[in-house]
């Protein structure tokens, strides 16, 4: 494929959102360039959300990795309710199960991986959640993060042992992944999608939070990508997030 495609961002969400009406769990925000590089490939951009909390994102992009640096802060004098945020990495095309391919929707699943016990598992895997108020996808919940405000989707009983959620591309011969720290949910969403959805946790009036990310594209294997995903992420090494 050509380009991958990114909804950056696809939602500001509130908490409580995992048994609640999506549309009243979605923060509706404005985002503007403030910011770009000569050759495009660093972006300074700027979110305002309904609430008044500002949101800077510095998005980088290098050999094999696009980096992402998220500053939010909350000017007002009210608490903010800003959980959590939705980056939508879009996949069909780069597993070769694009909209021009099939018509079904879920196919890319069968190139899709979390870590279980410190392996890639590929989708979909036992046990499979299909009951929430929205189906299908799948919503994984690192240990620490609330069950109730994750994503309204299937919400499965497994702790990932990672951050880490990707695919394999077409020919098998590609890899692309994401990560972030800290991480709301991992997400297998509707879209032809995959997620990894960062955690903002609230914001009290003057707070601020820091929040950083990775797209990972590389040629190579699994061994390569958990390399540069445990030196990019120290924290989420050696124990279950």
């Amino acid at each position: 494929t050509d380009k991958i495609d990114v909804w950056y961002l696809e939602a500001f969400c509130r908490n409580d959102s995992h048994d609640r009406d999506w549309h009243e769990t979605v923060i509706p925000h404005r985002t503007r360039l403030l910011e770009a590089s000569p050759d495009k490939k660093r972006l300074h951009l700027q979110s305002v959300t309904a609430d008044g909390v500002v949101v800077d994102h510095v998005i980088t992009a290098d050999v094999g990795e696009v980096d992402f640096r998220v500053r939010a802060v909350n000017p007002t004098s009210q608490p903010s309710t800003c959980h959590w945020a939705q980056p939508c990495v879009r996949v069909g095309d780069f597993t070769g199960f694009g909209d021009d391919t099939t018509d079904d929707a879920y196919a890319y699943l069968s190139k899709c991986f979390v870590f279980i016990d410190g392996k890639p598992v590929r989708m979909p895997f036992s046990p499979w959640a299909t009951e929430a108020r929205y189906t299908p996808g799948q919503v994984w919940c690192p240990r620490g993060v609330p069950r109730t405000d994750v994503n309204p989707r299937p919400l499965s009983p497994i702790v990932p042992s990672n951050g880490l959620i990707g695919c394999f591309s077409s020919d098998e011969e590609w890899i692309l992944a994401t990560a972030w720290e800290p991480y709301q949910e991992l997400f297998q969403g509707v879209i032809r999608c995959l997620h990894s959805d960062f955690r903002i946790g609230g914001l009290a009036p003057g707070q601020e939070k820091k929040c950083r990310g990775k797209i990972y594209i590389l040629h190579g294997t699994i061994d390569d990508l958990l390399a540069r995903y445990e030196e990019d992420f120290p924290e989420h090494v050696g124990d279950v997030p």
